[in-house]
């Protein structure tokens, strides 16, 4: 299984989701990666408050570089979690079928919530603790509905 995680610069939230699940799952062979729907930070690591509140998890993602999601992404990963709303329309108006769609989910549906993962960006790091927090949450389930295939 291949999973990428997608928010919108791939700075916060979904390098802090792809370095959570790869720690949840360390033992098992699924490919997990990151990207965001806009390229400002291509090449960049993580924000420093990411970085930071990962470590303080025992989760270091400092070797994480962002990218910005490929159409041939549609083709590489089985399952796309997005972060919000906005990254999901971003990708679904990217899929060129069905199938592709069918790959695209929001991360919070895995929690049957109807809320989001708020972007931390321009908050402190507790607003970065919160989100690490959801993720956390988050990938826990995905992680059990894994191991139990």
């Amino acid at each position: 299984m291949k999973i990428l995680m997608v928010c919108l610069g791939n700075i916060c939230r979904s390098p802090l989701a792809e370095g959570i699940l790869r720690n949840k799952i360390s033992n098992m062979k699924i490919t997990i990666d990151s990207a965001g729907t806009a390229g400002y930070h291509i090449g960049s690591k993580p924000d420093i408050r990411a970085i930071d509140i990962a470590k303080k998890n025992n989760i270091d993602i400092s070797n994480l570089r962002a990218r910005k999601f490929e159409l041939s992404d549609f083709t590489n990963f089985d399952k796309i979690y997005v972060m919000d709303k906005n990254n999901f329309n971003d990708i679904i108006d990217l899929a060129e079928n069905k199938e592709e769609a069918s790959k695209v989910f929001l991360i919070t549906d895995v929690l049957d919530s109807d809320s989001f993962v708020p972007d931390p960006y321009y908050g402190d790091i507790n607003d970065f603790e919160k989100v690490f927090n959801l993720l956390e949450k988050i990938c826990q389930k995905i992680a059990n509905k894994i191991a139990s295939r």
